[in-house]
């Protein structure tokens, strides 16, 4: 799978060390040949992927910043920090272990749009690749100091306060997949003054579940948390840009919430519009309400909600599957600048995040991915606008019906072959029910075809 979300397969399968090799030259001589920050989550694959990244760069006359294993963020903010060309993360974020991905980074420390995306895929299709002589082929530096950066960065916001935290004392379980962020994040609460106890920290690469943080696969953390009496639990993706939260409770916040509490305590701080993606709850635009800020709305996709943040000089955005951009410190999502924001707001607000969750607008969601010919999909698309005509209706990235107490929003993923079907209302019912209607739709639409 190629798109603004880099190469993407199955090892072995749709994804080949030759692939991966040829599109790191590729990436190289779009980047001059200049510097490359390199970093890797813990699959299996990601040792052999990462010296194919290697050889491709380096043989185009790239220098190579090994940061190793680390998280995406930590990746994007090190090539600004150490003013790179450019950067390769290699990881298949949310995806089941048996896939892998580069994701890559622009100078800005943004990941590619869909302009630089055509142009790396053209010199790779086209093979415009100029392999340099044995005098100038490229050098790897290993860079230990990428996570006590990151870190840096983020306790040096004027609004988060290691002190203040460390005097409630919080008791706090992780579960990070066994992937990049199970060293980082046990570090940053630590600095934090909390209490840790982790969970699949060890940075296997083994995944204990599946690696989405979904209510449904963070049955594990919910009953440490009520075991150890925690005040909070914290869950990541292998890559560690995605951040769900689990209360005192055990009980999942659902992934939405993680970027409506960020919002909710930075716009008290400084005032501004807010970006997020077409997906994004409406409990977000509720609380902007609150600041009278607008919020405006992209393609789902780090890039496009980054860009506008920049465009806007918005001070808080993200995406609802648990991703919190915080311009500040860098312009992608980050689970760090997250748990920071919430771990702190428990210690200003001198509250439990249960009780927190309890002030927030009350919405429900449906998230749900199936499997859709191109026919299928195409005819559904036709059929709902048709039938919406006279609705909000947003064409930008797939579809999205926007109506007064509920919206749905169906799209094709960029990182799986899938469909993504969305729904959002004030009541399970409600929700369940547009849910079911569309599935009886692409049933309907089905029949006529075979």
């Amino acid at each position: 799978m190629k798109s603004v979300s880099g190469i993407r397969g199955i090892v072995g399968k749709s994804l080949t060390p030759e692939i991966v090799l040829h599109y790191s030259s590729a990436f190289g001589i779009m980047s001059n040949s200049g510097k490359i920050v390199v970093g890797r989550d813990t699959r299996d694959t990601g040792e052999m992927l990462e010296k194919a990244v290697f050889s491709g760069l380096m043989s185009v006359g790239c220098n190579v910043i090994n940061l190793g294993i680390c998280s995406s963020p930590t990746i994007q903010l090190m090539v600004e920090k150490q003013k790179a060309n450019g950067g390769i993360a290699i990881t298949a974020s949310h995806n089941p272990v048996e896939w892998n991905a580069l994701k890559f980074i622009g100078r800005d420390g943004l990941f590619l749009d869909e302009k630089e995306w055509e142009k790396l895929d053209n010199i790779y299709e086209k093979k415009r690749i100029r392999y340099v002589n044995w005098k100038n082929v490229g050098t790897i530096i290993d860079y230990d100091s990428a996570i006590e950066g990151h870190i840096e960065k983020i306790l040096d916001l004027p609004y988060i306060s290691p002190d203040r935290i460390a005097q409630r004392r919080f008791q706090v379980v992780v579960d990070c997949v066994n992937g990049a962020g199970g060293k980082i994040i046990p570090y940053l609460l630590q600095k934090l003054g909390c209490t840790v106890y982790p969970l699949n920290c060890d940075q296997s690469g083994i995944f204990p579940h599946n690696p989405e943080p979904l209510p449904e696969n963070l049955t594990e953390l919910c009953d440490k948390v009520k075991f150890y009496g925690a005040d909070i639990g914290f869950a990541v993706d292998p890559d560690g840009d995605r951040l769900a939260v689990v209360d005192e409770n055990g009980v999942p916040l659902g992934e939405d919430y993680t970027l409506v509490l960020a919002v909710k305590y930075i716009l008290e701080k400084k005032k501004g519009d807010v970006v997020v993606n077409e997906s994004t709850s409406r409990a977000v635009d509720d609380i902007a309400s609150e600041f009278s800020v607008r919020v405006e709305r992209t393609k789902v996709g780090e890039i496009y909600v980054a860009q506008r943040i920049r465009e806007l000089g918005s001070p808080i955005g993200g995406e609802g599957n648990g991703g919190v951009i915080l311009p500040e410190v860098h312009l992608g999502r980050d689970a760090m600048i997250g748990i920071s924001i919430i771990i702190q707001m428990l210690a200003e607000y001198n509250t439990s995040i249960g009780k927190l969750r309890k002030e927030l607008p009350e919405y429900y969601m449906v998230k749900r991915k199936i499997q859709l010919s191109d026919n299928v999909y195409n005819e559904l698309i036709k059929k709902l606008s048709r039938e919406n005509s006279k609705e909000d209706l947003s064409l930008i990235d797939g579809l999205k019906i926007n109506k007064k107490n509920w919206w749905i929003h169906i799209r094709k993923s960029r990182t799986e072959p899938e469909v993504r079907i969305i729904c959002e209302a004030k009541s399970k019912k409600k929700v369940e029910e547009i849910y079911k209607g569309v599935e009886r739709i692409i049933a309907d639409i089905s029949k006529m075809g075979s």
